[in-house]
């Protein structure tokens, strides 16, 4: 079950970034294209474009994660024997966990009161908080799947630097 929603997780995440990715494109196109051929370009590309840029980054963070390529110290790598990796790693795993839970909740507390104040974009007439919602969406599906990652390690990817004859992308890559 859980590899199953690793997978189903990470093939959301891949469309959600691709859709952002796209949009982001097109809304830079249009605007030097608008620039171009009317001279003026258009007010809201940048504003969209920044608000793609941000699904784009929250849920790449995921992306990279599920792939083994989130960034962490390593410089600590070779302190302690090898025969502790498995605990160390299962130990890495929840302690991001545990960051990205915090993340989420410091999210959610700037989505909750900018949906109680009715914040909107100046350029858009827009309520910012469903953007906003992505941070904490992202750092918990993240939370979720470092979580899983302590309890089952042999779902985790593994480590590029440590074994790059492993490195691999995430099961599911392909579709």
């Amino acid at each position: 079950m859980a590899e199953r929603f690793l997978h189903t997780l990470g093939r959301v995440e891949r469309v959600l970034t691709s859709v952002a990715f796209a949009v982001l494109i097109a809304a830079i196109f249009l605007d030097v294209f608008s620039r171009e051929i009317t001279g003026v370009g258009l007010h809201w590309a940048r504003q969209a474009g920044v608000y793609a840029n941000i699904v784009v980054v929250m849920f790449g963070l995921g992306l990279a994660s599920a792939g083994g390529n989130h960034l962490r110290p390593r410089f600590a790598d070779n302190w302690l024997p090898a025969r502790w990796n498995p605990v160390i790693v299962r130990l890495q795993n929840g302690l991001m966990s545990a960051f990205c839970l915090l993340a989420a909740g410091a999210g959610a507390v700037v989505t909750w009161d900018s949906v109680q104040l009715g914040e909107r974009s100046t350029l858009l007439p827009v309520l910012i908080w469903p953007l906003l919602a992505v941070i904490p969406l992202a750092f918990l599906l993240v939370a979720l799947r470092h979580a899983i990652y302590a309890c089952k390690p042999t779902l985790a990817p593994p480590d590029p630097l440590r074994d790059p004859s492993r490195a691999q992308p995430d099961s599911g890559a392909d579709d």
